[in-house]
């Protein structure tokens, strides 16, 4: 029998790392083996997992692949990857791959063909996870306002926006669509989302908050994605390849951090300044024996303490920032770095 792997895909911020820690706290029992893949080379969404207190955190479990697009390194990367856990002497229940904010998903499917997995692996399903009030901003289009009022006269409107094409791609090759972080909005708000998903694709939808979905309705599709590539359509078919040249990302190192509240309210300036797409890390707080994990969504912000430092590690403060091409990368240092 094949051993099922679920895809979790969405965009910068979407909540995937959320998902799949709610799906190893409900695991029920089976051992799932975590591949996480990042754009931006901190490894803030391993290290998040880490600090996980339940069962399937555990270092053997959770496999991450080096900086870049899980879609573009398929050979290199992946494929030794699968190969390893599958040649365990006990293989995992199941395998779960988080892609990173940034990856086409129909790509890594594809790769599930190649005979050194196809006999064994099987892609149960592709869960997207949507930032529903990013969506409900028109975050991704190029002009929202505009191509709104022009849809109703052509549904099949082009656009430019990468971020739009990279949205819609994950969408279009779903099983599922969680629309995550519903809870901070209205009814209208939601039923304008979904609306929005179902322009793109008639795909099955349900709501989360924080990424809480039945593990019963993620696991257990059955759908064989492998096997249905040609109905998963993508803006990228027929491309030679895929590459992120229309994104940046870099690291700002900070001193301790006296006072996070501060250092949001820059994160915020900012990322209005210079609409910066994601901010995410962890910071040190002087007389607090707890790691600080910063979240950015656009200007949507969220700060906790996840878990003691711990002895062998150094206290340090270290944010990644990502955003499209052409970020102002010293301008946004210095907003960041006068905190002390």
């Amino acid at each position: 029998m094949k051993i099922p792997a679920t895809v979790i895909t969405g965009f910068l911020g979407a909540g995937k790392t959320s998902m799949v820690r709610h799906l190893l706290e409900n695991a029920d029992g089976r051992r799932i083996a975590l591949i996480i893949n990042e754009f931006g080379n901190l490894g803030i969404d391993r290290e998040l997992l880490m600090g996980c207190p339940v069962n399937g955190c555990e270092d053997d479990n959770v496999v991450e692949l080096a900086n870049g697009c899980i879609c573009c390194a398929v050979a290199d990367e992946f494929l030794p990857t699968m190969e390893m856990l599958l040649e365990r002497p006990v293989p995992p229940d199941h395998i779960v791959i988080e892609t990173s904010g940034l990856a086409l998903p129909k790509p890594l499917v594809k790769a599930f063909n190649w005979p050194e997995i196809r006999s064994r692996v099987t892609v149960d399903g592709v869960i997207a996870v949507i930032d529903a009030p990013a969506v409900a901003s028109g975050r991704f289009a190029d002009d929202p306002d505009a191509v709104r009022a022009e849809r109703p006269a052509d549904e099949n409107i082009d656009h430019e926006s990468p971020l739009e094409e990279v949205f819609e791609d994950q969408i279009l090759c779903a099983d599922l669509v969680a629309l995550n972080k519903t809870d901070v909005l209205s009814k209208t708000e939601i039923a304008f989302v979904r609306a929005e998903i179902a322009r793109i694709s008639a795909v099955r939808i349900v709501e989360s908050v924080h990424g809480a979905v039945d593990v019963r309705v993620i696991l257990g599709i059955g759908a064989a994605a492998e096997d249905d590539l040609d109905s998963r359509k993508s803006h990228h078919d027929g491309d030679e390849g895929h590459d992120h040249d229309d994104f940046d990302s870099f690291i700002v190192d900070l001193e301790s951090i006296n006072d996070p509240q501060a250092l949001e309210a820059r994160i915020r300036t900012a990322t209005e300044a210079h609409d910066i797409l994601r901010v995410k890390g962890f910071i040190h707080v002087p007389g607090k024996e707890m790691r600080h994990v910063v979240q950015g969504v656009g200007c949507r912000i969220n700060r906790y303490y996840d878990r003691p430092w711990r002895p062998d590690e150094e206290r340090r403060s270290r944010l990644v920032v990502i955003g499209q091409k052409g970020l102002d990368q010293a301008a946004i240092q210095a907003t960041l770095w006068t905190l002390s």
